[in-house]
């Protein structure tokens, strides 16, 4: 028996992703026609033996969220539950407050990933490696360029045997060109390390805060604290992987995320990804058009381009490398390049939406994001141009390179602007 746990974080985390995490929690934003975090439920669902998901994080449990979690156990026959946290507990310290829920039952091992990657989930390789050879810790890990691997948690493992030497979260200079990918798969034992830092917290709390309730103890941060301590022990182990992998902590890596699920529909749901038909829109590469969008015939879309629910789509409009979110309208004969469209908005008739793409190097297959930052001396960098929920765009005007907060109604062309 099995169970898988998912670290959604909370509302003070995805501050890189806003305007779009104003309007849903990140880890429900559509990525490729689905929510963010439904791609780890699928994977999960598809493991043999898995008897539960939980969700861990310090989100409201808000409508959105509950209604999300309905109708996955529904599509999914699997019990999946969301346990909030008191406070922001870090990546580990959820896992050590819940345990008891976790180790419900004695599932065999349980699966931990974080909801801000994207990534083909190899868990079923994850789980024949841990049956061949169990140990408390299992990593999921990918190479990365010299220069990339210093914004990641960087893993030395012997070649031989697999197992984690030496672990650095973000090191200041090159350790080695493994990174963690932010999926495990543990085993009960994997939680007495857990404790043993939650004791340690506490005993420091209690010399530094004499009323021993210093509220820190339960903060874990399962990188620095158990991974770093306890690499060369025998305890953790890394299981390679090729596949795709991406972080997705702005709204311009959600776009890449968007691309590679696309892409990955074709092996997996290739029903997910129109199809070009007589009197139909024009479609070319990977597209996903919700059922209850309306795409006028002359329409050209793709690749990557994913359309949310109650869109329309007008005559003669351009869209590439893209996302529409629920209820948007794109007038005529629009262009909308490398953008994401928010809920609700208009882009009026002969106008051009477009944005700078900041996608990885294609000449490295090594390559990843750049966590991209707005800024660079004091000015906003080229980046995807992002419209807020309800922002109304007048016809025949520009927008490039820019940011709308919600509920803007705009009335001339901007490039390389926030619109606050």
């Amino acid at each position: 028996m099995l169970k898988a746990v998912i670290l959604i974080g909370g509302p003070q985390k995805g501050t890189r992703f806003r305007p779009l995490s104003f309007e849903v929690p990140k880890p429900l934003f559509p990525v490729a026609g689905v929510p963010m975090i439904q791609h780890h439920i699928e994977a999960c669902a598809q493991v043999p033996g898995m008897q539960e998901i939980l969700l861990i994080g310090f989100y409201q449990p808000d409508e959105p969220l509950t209604r999300f979690l309905e109708a996955a156990q529904q599509e999914f026959n699997l019990p999946i539950r969301y346990l909030q946290e008191f406070a922001p507990l870090g990546t580990g310290g959820g896992l050590y407050h819940f345990r008891d829920q976790i180790l419900a039952g004695s599932p065999e091992a349980f699966f931990v990933l974080n909801a801000d990657v994207c990534s083909d989930f190899p868990l079923s390789a994850m789980l024949d490696v841990h049956r061949h050879q169990p140990h408390p810790f299992l990593l999921l890990g990918t190479t990365a360029n010299r220069t990339q691997s210093l914004n990641y948690g960087c893993i030395v493992e012997n070649p031989q045997t697999h197992e984690v030497l030496h672990y650095v979260e973000k090191p200041s200079t090159f350790v080695s060109d493994i990174i963690n990918c932010g999926i495990y798969l543990f085993s009960p034992e994997a939680l007495k390390p857990l404790r043993d830092v939650f004791q340690r917290n506490q005993q420091d709390g209690q010399l530094e805060d004499s009323s021993g309730l210093w509220p820190g103890a339960g903060t874990i941060r399962l990188e620095q604290d158990v991974f770093s301590a306890l690499a060369g022990q025998g305890q953790i182990y890394v299981h390679l992987t090729d596949g795709i992998w991406s972080q997705i902590k702005s709204a311009g890596s959600a776009l890449y995320a968007s691309r590679l699920y696309l892409s990955q529909y074709q092996l997996t749901h290739p029903e997910r990804l129109a199809k070009h038909t007589p009197g139909g829109p024009r479609i070319r590469g990977n597209v996903y058009i919700h059922p209850t969008a309306k795409v006028a015939p002359s329409a050209v879309l793709g690749p990557n381009v994913s359309i949310g629910e109650g869109v329309t789509i007008g005559e003669g409009v351009r869209l590439r490398e893209s996302i529409v979110l629920h209820g948007a309208t794109l007038q005529e004969h629009t262009c909308v390049l490398h953008s994401i469209v928010g809920w609700g908005s208009t882009v009026g008739r002969w106008a051009r939406v477009e944005g700078t793409p900041n996608d990885p190097n294609p000449n490295d297959p090594r390559a990843h994001m750049d966590s991209e930052s707005l800024f660079k001396d004091g000015k906003l960098l080229p980046a995807i141009t992002i419209l807020g929920c309800r922002v109304r765009i007048p016809a025949e005007v520009l927008i490039l390179n820019s940011i709308v907060l919600p509920h803007k109604e705009l009335s001339r062309s901007f490039t390389n602007q926030i619109i606050l």
